[in-house]
């Protein structure tokens, strides 16, 4: 039976990121890259719902947790997905739209 990650309690979803975490280590081993990305994805995902979306605002730039270069800039919430632009180290903005987990948002900046 599969069930939602917003239906979980934080215990399961606890236990969920462990059990996602081991996987990608076991796949990492057997170099299996593909496959380390799609347990890390679904680790962020997991994570989010461990948060508070409430927490994150409009027009508000936070750190990107995994990628140094890049700042991002909220254009909305939707559920634990934040949705808005990439912002590079020279201030150039995405055009593009994109939704991250909000787990992968760092410091917010300013």
């Amino acid at each position: 039976m599969n069930f939602r990650y917003s239906d979980y309690s934080i215990e399961q979803l606890h236990r969920e990121i462990g059990e996602l975490k081991e996987k990608a280590q076991k796949a990492e081993q057997l170099g299996n890259v593909s496959e380390v990305q799609i347990y890390e994805r679904k680790m962020q995902v997991a994570l989010a719902y461990t948060l508070n979306p409430d927490e994150f605002k409009k027009d508000e730039i936070y750190q990107l947790k995994m990628e140094p270069g890049y700042t991002f800039k909220i254009d909305y919430i939707n559920g634990v997905f934040a949705w808005g632009y990439r912002i590079n180290l020279l201030d150039e903005i995405r055009e593009e739209i994109e939704a991250l987990p909000i787990s992968l948002l760092g410091k917010k900046l300013g």
